[in-house]
């Protein structure tokens, strides 16, 4: 089934190989929740949605009448961008070797990816699907100002005893708004020790610098992002000007056990602007 529509296309299969290799490499980076979080699938396209928690009865019956018992299903969101490319550059490509741009490709690849994360974190509650920030059964934690350098630590210590407490024993991971993440490579006074090398040895599944506001820790147990399918380029049409294409793929964060997350609402207020140049995660 080529529901691509590739086989509609004049490109040849190593043209498809170069998109898909820069789409996949464009939306890498952009990604967190995929390095932290257990990753199931490829499914297929034909995954539509799936079943979460387990079957039980919608309300306990009375003496005299049947029972009904019920299962839970979740939307798999298919996540979609379009974009285009020139006709006379691909086949200066293919008939002159000359330098492909697949900036395009590149810059839909990150739209994706920026809207799966936001499906991660933050869900789509219109359709009932929590995130990790907003599952209404997830603990939660009013940190404080991370300007004090103490105070990063402190938060994410009670944080794990939370978790710890509710017998989530790790390995976790942390991830964290820009702001924050970059002020955790600062020195501890009088050393040089940053609060992340710290902070390394606690959440050692890692440490993210992802799209959100104030920390969120999770322990892997929280669940697992269920790929229909993972990321692929696809035809629509040309009109010898541009080849008209997209990027396609569906995923869904499945989570079975809310509790295993922890938001962090720390600030950062204070931390001078600047104090950041680091890479992503750790």
């Amino acid at each position: 089934m080529d529901y691509l529509n590739r086989g509609q296309s004049h490109l040849p299969e190593a043209i498809w190989r170069e998109i898909d290799k820069a789409a996949a490499d464009a939306a890498r980076d952009r990604l967190t929740g995929r390095r932290f979080l257990d990753l199931q699938g490829p499914f297929g396209v034909g995954l539509t949605s799936i079943e979460a928690g387990n079957d039980d009865y919608c309300r306990q019956p009375a003496e005299d009448e049947a029972g009904a018992v019920m299962g839970r299903a979740i939307s798999v969101p298919m996540l979609r961008r379009a974009f285009r490319l020139s006709v006379r550059r691909i086949a200066g490509y293919l008939e002159h070797d000359q330098p492909l741009d697949l900036t395009p490709a590149q810059d839909a690849a990150e739209a994706v990816a920026n809207r799966e994360e936001e499906f991660v974190y933050r869900g789509q509650p219109d359709f009932r699907l929590p995130g990790l920030l907003t599952h209404e059964g997830r603990q939660q934690l009013e940190g404080g100002n991370w300007a004090a350098v103490e105070r990063a630590l402190g938060d994410v210590l009670e944080a794990v005893t939370l978790l710890d407490g509710a017998g989530y024993r790790g390995p976790y991971a942390l991830a964290l708004a820009a702001p924050l993440y970059n002020g955790l490579f600062r020195l501890y006074p009088g050393t040089d020790i940053s609060q992340i090398q710290h902070l390394r040895h606690l959440c050692t599944r890692g440490i993210y610098k992802a799209p959100i506001e104030g920390g969120v820790l999770v322990d892997p147990r929280v669940g697992a992002l269920v790929l229909g399918q993972d990321l692929r380029a696809g035809y629509m049409s040309e009109d010898g000007v541009h080849y008209q294409l997209y990027l396609t793929e569906s995923i869904v964060l499945r989570i079975d056990e809310p509790q295993a997350v922890c938001t962090i609402s720390a600030t950062s207020s204070g931390l001078r602007a600047g104090t950041a140049g680091a890479p992503s995660s750790r």
